[in-house]
């Protein structure tokens, strides 16, 4: 049997993990342990360990690696910390992270350092700003790749990964995007308190690389949505650094009637609420990669998501409050009708367990070697 650690540290992660979590945490050849961390801890961020323990996996272990000074730095100082004498306990064979937070980070040196073999979900991708420095770091910290489409399995080659390591499942959140297990939009609402006929999401999290700009871009971006007329379901920045100044900006829309603002949604019920919504504002992810598939118009502000892999197309503007006015009052002329998004079918729990069941994967040695890239003459 062999011994997994999953690494979770915000909800957008856990949505990626959810289901891989899951199919291994009941079949008899994996002993499953989730280490749970960061945003999951934090009250004012919705305390998204509850979640996770409805999940009833079975062994489920939490450390806050909150700092007072919640620099990226000494986060990832504390975050190997726990998890380093939580290895100890466990002794486990592979530890899996996802992504590009800090948090992955600490998971990817913990395990290397230990001659641990570390597992990396959706490496290879193109992340922008500080998170990419994270995301390509990480990768050369792991062993095995679990890649979402071909092209960032290229990437991984580039960076000199063998590609026997480097197994391309698709994103697991697409799994859950069309599944049938999704609350019909009656149940979110009710569920969330929302009265809304039609609405639109709110995702905008800070840059870590523009902190020192970020109250005057939180202030141009709630002035905007308070100058507009549409109804918004607005979710709570990630914790990065610049945060706070999203957070108290958003105080001003909770006396208006057209917000309704949340510190998080469970993940189904996002999916859900996304797929129902007139359209996606901000700078996440979800409107790069979920929100293409749901054909939802998109407003991407600002550089958080540059260089990302865009399928499809998006409203890209500044940070500026006349470029984010100017496209609130045409995006209900726009029409997203198509996406060439590549990121799976829907298949990827299963193509994860078939790889994890591989004895191929495990012979993978823990001595990383670079490959050279040779072009064919």
């Amino acid at each position: 049997m062999k011994k997994i650690i999953f690494l979770t540290g915000t909800r957008a992660d856990f949505g990626k993990i959810k289901s891989l979590i899951s199919i291994l945490d009941v079949h008899p050849s994996f002993e499953v342990f989730v280490f749970v961390t960061g945003m999951h801890l934090q009250m004012e961020y919705g305390y998204t360990l509850l979640e996770i323990e409805r999940c009833n996996f079975k062994n489920i272990h939490t450390f806050d690696n909150h700092t007072h000074e919640t620099t990226m730095d000494l986060t990832l100082a504390k975050t190997i910390e726990g998890l380093s004498s939580y290895t100890k306990k466990v002794v486990p064979d592979l530890i899996v992270v996802h992504g590009d937070r800090v948090e992955t980070l600490a998971g990817a040196i913990v395990g290397s350092l230990n001659n641990i073999l570390v597992a990396h979900i959706e490496g290879g991708e193109l992340s922008g700003t500080v998170d990419e420095l994270i995301r390509h770091s990480v990768s050369k910290l792991s062993h095995i790749h679990f890649v979402s489409n071909d092209e960032a399995a290229k990437r991984l080659l580039q960076m000199g990964e063998t590609e026997s390591s480097i197994f391309t499942i698709g994103s697991p959140d697409i799994d859950i995007m069309f599944s049938d297990k999704l609350p019909n939009l009656s149940v979110a609402k009710e569920y969330y308190q929302i009265d809304f006929e039609k609405f639109a999401i709110v995702m905008f999290h800070p840059v870590t690389t523009e902190s020192q700009q970020m109250k005057e871009y939180a202030t141009n971006f709630v002035s905007s949505l308070l100058a507009d007329d549409h109804n918004y379901i607005v979710i709570y920045p990630n914790n990065d650094l610049g945060s706070r100044f999203i957070m108290e900006q958003y105080e001003r829309l909770k006396e208006h009637k057209r917000f309704r603002v949340f510190p998080s949604l469970r993940f189904e019920y996002f999916l859900t609420l996304l797929k129902n919504s007139q359209f996606i504002i901000g700078n996440s992810s979800a409107g790069i990669r979920e929100a293409p598939y749901y054909n939802i118009p998109i407003i991407n502000v600002g550089t958080r998501q540059q260089n990302r892999a865009v399928h499809a197309d998006i409203v890209n503007i500044d940070y500026s409050e006349a470029s984010i006015n100017s496209a609130l009052k045409t995006i209900d002329n726009y029409k997203s009708d198509h996406t060439t998004a590549n990121f799976g079918t829907g298949n990827s729990t299963q193509l994860f367990l078939d790889s994890m069941k591989n004895g191929k994967l495990w012979a993978i040695n823990h001595q990383k070697q670079f490959r050279e890239l040779y072009n064919e003459q």
